[in-house]
């Protein structure tokens, strides 16, 4: 009958079908409280397949934070759950209905000794006990969209996952994440995050922060490895007085774009012995072959250089292939520039090492792949492919340049298909 009299009502007496029926029928209020709440006395009363029975084929769910997909995916979710949690329970705790969308207040418990993990973490018998909130609507007696908003917090911690509130873990997990907030920021233009035990990289440069120097644990201090732009420098004193103080300054190289905060910081400043006339000199103009590059490149770069460079350096003392720097090897790279070094940690393998290759364009600032440094700029291009080819043969689990980003993963393959190809 109920067929006979749809059917009946979406046709109109001369036989045209009729808009107005066929549009789907808008629950009233009761209604919509009547189905949502038999949905949820369904879940609490043990039914396993109340998702399949109450959702309609086209609805989509989300519990934010897990898991936002259709009707299989849903269904899914709630399969995995009762095998995490073979006795879990339910409970309603308040209903309101507007029309056809519904809010339900929930209270659920559980034990966490079921036979599969629940988001990837083995079951390990902790009592679980969680509140949430729904937001359901429905259409045509079916349930075609639910969000849920469940308290993830208090379940990790009653399994273990994160520790209890006020707990001395808990404390030293607020300690820590206070540190990262303190070292992960901006001060006086740079952004600072660290990279590994003792080493922060500060980025810096308008407008896509792509000048990097970094700062390495030195004693009681922090030591400066790379000098950047001239910009930068209140933001390296700020970041280093904050890390104890700057102790002293490693150039890579003597370029505009790396010995720009050097001069401003007043701290003994130490290069290779084949860079100092041009840290102290013209930053290795006299070599640059401008004309390589497009006319948009060579007009832009030709007025930042000179933007960028903090001037002549004084030389305090200088570094070669072998010397200790803190808990850093000096390693020598040459070809982009004549003394060009490196800083290397064989306990974890890492390489900071200045414009040995280079992840962007120069003359755009765009990232990319990994490349030999630009013709433009090189002293002898040839040499900078062996350099990269030398620091390749290191097997770095990281090398972090003078721009832009690091390689990571690969590092070996990555520097020698870079050295060959570009």
């Amino acid at each position: 009958m109920a067929e006979a009299e749809t059917d009946t009502q979406s046709t109109q007496t001369n036989g045209s079908p009729n808009p107005e029926a066929e549009r789907p029928k808008k629950s009233t209020k009761a209604e919509t409280a009547r189905l949502v709440r038999s949905y949820f006395e369904a879940i609490a009363a043990g039914d396993r397949e109340a998702q399949s029975k109450y959702y309609a084929p086209d609805a989509t769910g989300a519990i934010h934070g897990v898991f936002d997909g259709g009707l299989p995916v849903i269904v899914d979710y709630f399969h995995h759950l009762y095998a995490s949690f073979p006795d879990f329970s339910f409970e309603v705790l308040d209903l309101i209905a507007d029309g056809d969308r519904a809010a339900v207040h929930w209270r659920a418990r559980g034990t966490f000794s079921g036979s599969e993990p629940y988001q990837g973490i083995a079951p390990n018998g902790a009592r679980v006990q969680t509140e949430g909130v729904d937001f359901v609507r429905v259409r045509d007696g079916k349930l075609v969209r639910n969000d849920a908003f469940a308290d993830n917090m208090t379940v990790a911690r009653q399994i273990g996952l994160l520790p209890e509130v006020g707990s001395k873990a808990d404390q030293r997990v607020a300690k820590a994440f206070n540190l990262k907030t303190r070292l992960v920021h901006r001060v006086g233009g740079v952004d600072v995050e660290p990279v590994a035990e003792g080493v922060w990289v500060l980025r810096g440069g308008f407008p896509s922060k792509t000048m990097n120097v970094y700062l390495v644990a030195d004693g009681d201090g922090v030591l400066l490895f790379d000098a950047g732009i001239k910009t930068m420098t209140n933001g390296v004193a700020a970041a280093a007085a904050s890390m104890g103080g700057l102790t002293r300054v490693i150039l890579g190289h003597g370029h505009a774009d790396h010995r720009g905060v050097a001069p401003g910081l007043h701290v003994p400043v130490y290069c290779h012995p084949a860079e100092r006339a041009d840290a102290e000199g013209d930053a290795g103009a006299h070599y640059f072959q401008l004309e390589k590059l497009n006319p948009v490149g060579r007009m832009l770069l030709s007025s930042l250089l000179p933007m960028w460079d903090g001037g002549p350096v004084q030389i305090d003392g200088t570094v070669s292939e072998g010397d200790r720097v803190a808990d850093f090897e000096v390693i020598e790279l040459p070809g982009h520039a004549p003394g060009l070094i490196g800083l290397w940690r064989e306990s974890d393998r890492l390489a900071l090492v200045s414009d040995c290759f280079y992840t962007l364009d120069p003359q755009t600032g765009r990232k990319g792949h990994a490349r030999v440094p630009h013709a433009a700029f090189n002293h002898d291009t040839e040499q900078a492919r062996q350099s990269m080819r030398k620091l390749a043969a290191l097997e770095p689990s990281a090398a972090w340049a003078g721009h832009a980003d690091p390689l990571l993963g690969d590092v070996r393959a990555t520097l020698e298909h870079a050295a060959d190809t570009t």
